[in-house]
């Protein structure tokens, strides 16, 4: 990439501005926000000559690797995805260097959730978790940066060193005791259909937000603690509602994913193995009809 002063530079640090706003929050990792167009081959008759014929640019969809620095605007976007309010967002992808000066940006337009992928969660692994947020968008401008601009750090920077996947609590009404000892939550993604309506006229399709699909939860209790899921998923007493809660080192409420109308679907113990020395597990599985997302700033 290439910097307004036309000097080349190694890219250490992304920033996502919203609606014009100033950089909402820096992220890990950024996937995808290309411009590509399909190429058609064209023969006539017994001819063995070739034409080939470039058609309608198309702008890829964007990934997003984030954590807990992302600012309250992002947060409320992505709990307006979970609850079916898709907004549409302007917004642009801004590249800095190791000094968090401005040296590229893409700007982009019509800007969707389409999905968002949560992290495998495991009592074992103490490393930093982080979400996966896939964006639709309309169209995208490259550009470069003003170099007399710095992006700052977000606020949510020293809360997202607090999210680790093995600080998790999973609640369920009238299970909250079996699933004290609850060990992994396996990575879950929820999907909104984005359907494009091509408009005479124009170069790029209008992205149309459809349904959103929500998935079936996994999660992992010792096999002695299997017991009260098999009943309850053989009692079919009704819905159960809950939410899966991340914490920090201290206990205290990062961000919770609330389900709702869920329904135990399976209880499925591991493969029995005479030579395996780890901890006998059953893997339950809820299926869920609503997810909600709450960011408590208070964390």
């Amino acid at each position: 990439m290439v910097s307004s002063s036309g000097r080349s530079y190694a890219a250490a640090h992304f920033a996502l501005e919203l609606d014009g706003s100033d950089a909402i929050g820096l992220f890990r990792s950024i996937e995808g926000g290309g411009l590509r167009a399909d190429v058609t081959t064209y023969a006539i008759g017994g001819s063995f000559e070739r034409w080939r014929q470039v058609g309608k640019p198309k702008y890829e969809d964007i990934k997003l690797q984030v954590g807990m620095a992302m600012s309250e605007p992002f947060t409320r976007w992505i709990a307006d995805f979970f609850a079916g309010h898709a907004t549409r967002k302007t917004g642009a992808i801004v590249a800095a260097d190791f000094s968090y000066v401005e040296r590229a940006r893409r700007e982009l337009d019509g800007l969707l959730i389409k999905e968002l992928t949560f992290p495998r969660l495991d009592a074992t692994d103490h490393g930093a978790a982080y979400m996966t947020v896939g964006l639709a968008v309309e169209s995208i401008a490259f550009k470069r940066g003003d170099d007399r601009t710095r992006i700052q750090p977000a606020a949510g920077t020293a809360a997202q060193k607090r999210w680790s996947a093995a600080n998790f609590r999973l609640r369920l009404d009238g299970l909250d005791d079996a699933c004290r000892r609850v060990t992994k939550v396996d990575a879950f993604t929820v999907k909104q259909a984005i359907a494009e309506h091509h408009l005479g006229g124009l170069l790029a399709p209008i992205k149309i937000p459809g349904a959103i699909e929500f998935p079936t939860l996994a999660f992992y209790v010792p096999e002695i603690d299997a017991q009260p899921f098999a009943d309850a998923m053989v009692a079919q007493h009704g819905p159960l509602t809950g939410a899966l809660d991340c914490l920090d080192g201290t206990g205290r409420t990062l961000l919770s994913v609330g389900v709702a109308g869920a329904q135990l679907v399976a209880v499925a113990p591991d493969r029995c193995d005479a030579a395996s020395e780890d901890i006998k597990l059953v893997k339950i599985e809820l299926a869920t009809e609503v997810m909600s997302f709450t960011y408590n700033r208070e964390g």
